[in-house]
C-alpha cells in the first residue's frame, strides 16, 4: 500500500520503494557499481589508485556503511564551459562509488514515477527524443499548422544551486520507508551546498541528475494533474507548455510560478520566460525550431565553428558533432566537418 503524502493541500498516496539498505550496501552492488562507474575512466590516476587495492577499499566501504560510520568527503571545485560557464563539483573515488551503487538500486523504481515527457537523464530519452516530441506536440496544437499555436517556454533561475535539501528529503521519505537508506541519502545531499547549508546539489554528483528528476517530477505532476496540461514537455529546468491561446498562457505562469516558490523554492529566471507563436521559432535545446525545419543557434553554431576548426579537435569529437548536426538544418556546418574528418 502507498504512503499518504501531503503536498500542496492535497493528499496523494505513493508507491514504497521496495529495496532494502542492504542491497544498497551488499559487497555484491557495489562490485556491480564499481563496473560501471569504470567504463571511461581506467586511466584516471585517482581511479587506478583506487582499483590498486580494489577489494580492500571496497570491503573497508560496506563495513563503513554497515555499521553506520560512513561519512561523504569533500568536493575538488573546476569550471567548465558548456556551453555557458559552469561550476562542477568532484566527490572522491569511494564516494561516487557509492554513487553508482545507490543509483543502480534507486533509478528503476523512480523512472516508473515520472511523466512520459521528462527527457533529461533518463534511459531512451535525451534532447533527440525531447525536440521531435516538441515538434509533434506544434503539429498537434497548430491542427498541422493551420491554426495559431502559442508557445510558453521557461527555465528555472539557478537551478542546481536552488534545490531545497529539507524539501528534497520530504519528497524521498514520501517514497523509501527505510530510515537507513533516508539517512544515507542525507548525507550524500547534506555533503555539499551552495550559497547557504541546506541549499543545493553538486553538479557532477550521478546521484544529482536523478535527485533533480525526483524533486522536479513534483512540478511535472502538478502540471500535468492539477493544470491540466496536455502539451508539457520538460529537460532538466527548461520547460514548454503549448496551447492555441495566449491568454491561457498567461494565467498558466502565474500558477507555474506560485508553486514553484512556494512548493520547491525555486524561481523562474526572469529573463527566460517566453510566449511566443511557434511560426516564429522557437529556441529550445540548442536549435531554433520552424514549422517545417530547425536550424542551430547562433551562439551554438559560432562555438561548434571554433571547436572543429581548432588544430586540437580530435576525430570522435567531429564524428559526434556530425551526429548531432544530422538531426536539424545546419548543412555549411556538416560539410565543413565532413572535410576534417577526410584530413584525420
Amino acid at each position: 500500500m502507498g504512503k499518504r503524502f501531503l503536498r500542496g493541500g492535497v493528499i496523494t498516496r505513493k508507491i514504497q520503494f521496495p529495496h532494502t539498505y542492504q542491497d544498497i550496501i551488499s559487497v555484491e552492488n557495489l562490485l556491480l557499481a564499481w563496473k560501471e562507474f569504470l567504463k571511461g575512466k581506467r586511466k584516471k590516476a585517482d581511479v587506478q589508485e583506487f582499483q590498486f587495492n580494489l577489494m580492500g577499499n571496497i570491503l573497508e566501504l560496506h563495513q563503513n556503511l554497515k555499521q553506520k560510520t560512513y561519512r561523504h568527503g569533500g568536493y575538488q571545485h573546476f569550471k567548465v564551459n558548456d556551453p555557458k560557464p559552469r561550476d562542477i563539483h568532484k566527490a572522491s573515488v569511494r564516494d561516487r562509488l557509492l554513487h553508482h551503487a545507490l543509483y543502480r538500486q534507486l533509478y528503476s523504481f523512480f523512472e516508473r514515477t515520472f511523466i512520459a515527457d521528462s527527457y533529461s537523464c533518463r534511459l531512451g530519452k535525451g534532447t533527440h527524443k525531447a525536440m521531435n516530441r516538441f515538434r509533434q506536440f506544434a503539429y498537434q496544437v497548430s491542427k498541422n499548422h493551420t491554426r495559431t499555436c502559442f508557445v510558453l517556454k521557461c527555465d528555472i533561475r539557478k537551478f542546481f544551486a536552488s534545490i531545497d535539501q529539507p524539501i528534497l528529503l520530504e519528497i524521498l521519505s514520501s517514497y523509501i520507508p527505510n530510515l537507513d537508506i533516508l539517512s544515507l541519502l542525507a548525507e550524500i545531499v547534506g555533503s555539499f551546498h551552495s550559497s547557504k547549508p541546506g541549499k543545493g546539489l553538486p553538479l557532477g554528483n550521478l546521484t544529482s541528475q536523478l535527485l533533480t528528476n525526483i524533486y522536479m517530477n513534483e512540478f511535472d505532476q502538478f502540471v500535468k494533474h492539477q493544470l491540466k496540461v496536455k502539451h508539457y514537455l520538460r529537460y532538466a529546468d527548461d520547460f514548454i507548455i503549448l496551447l492555441h491561446q495566449e491568454g491561457q498562457l498567461i494565467e498558466i505562469v502565474r500558477y507555474i510560478a506560485l508553486f514553484l516558490r512556494k512548493q520547491l523554492k525555486l524561481e523562474l529566471h526572469p529573463d527566460k520566460v517566453f510566449i511566443q507563436t511557434f511560426a516564429s521559432g522557437v529556441d529550445f535545446l540548442g536549435w531554433v525550431h520552424f514549422k517545417d525545419h530547425r536550424v542551430l543557434r547562433t551562439a551554438s553554431r559560432r562555438r561548434m565553428f571554433r571547436r572543429v576548426l581548432s588544430p586540437s579537435a580530435k576525430l570522435e569529437s567531429l564524428q559526434s558533432y556530425l551526429g548531432l548536426l544530422s538531426h536539424g538544418n545546419a548543412n555549411k556546418l556538416q560539410r565543413t566537418i565532413e572535410v576534417l574528418i577526410n584530413r584525420k
